[in-house]
């Protein structure tokens, strides 16, 4: 006979409190590409070209065009610092970037009023 199990949302998080600690000690150093994050500032241009390119061919744009993006709505699930939120912003999408470290939510925020972008992160 099969089991129902039922879960609280506390007890079904995803989320890992010692990551989270790991991940928010580097808030500082995000967006330095020389420092800790360097390897995610490498693969990013890669990770940005993907999802750009396929959301263009979903929503038939011009993966040329500097506002390729533009009406859309896109969501950064563990967005960190805001790596990949930025250049979506750029390219029109409006953004938001979740991240369960409150520290990255602060430092994307910073690093994106710098930039005078608007993007909406949560935490």
């Amino acid at each position: 006979m099969a089991t129902q199990t039922t879960l609280s949302s506390a007890s079904a998080s995803s989320v890992d409190p010692a990551e989270i600690a790991k991940f928010s000690k580097l808030s500082d150093e995000w967006w330095d590409p020389r420092g800790k994050m360097a390897p995610l500032h490498k693969i990013n241009p890669l990770r940005l070209t993907y999802i750009r390119d396929a959301a263009c061919r979903k929503f038939e744009r011009n993966v040329k065009s500097l506002s390729c993006l533009s009406g859309l709505r896109l969501l950064d699930i563990g967005c960190g610092a805001g790596l990949l939120c930025e250049p979506f912003t750029r390219l029109g999408a409006q953004v938001i970037g979740i991240d369960p470290s409150a520290t990255n939510i602060s430092a994307a925020k910073l690093h994106a009023d710098k930039g005078h972008l608007s993007i909406d992160y949560r935490c």
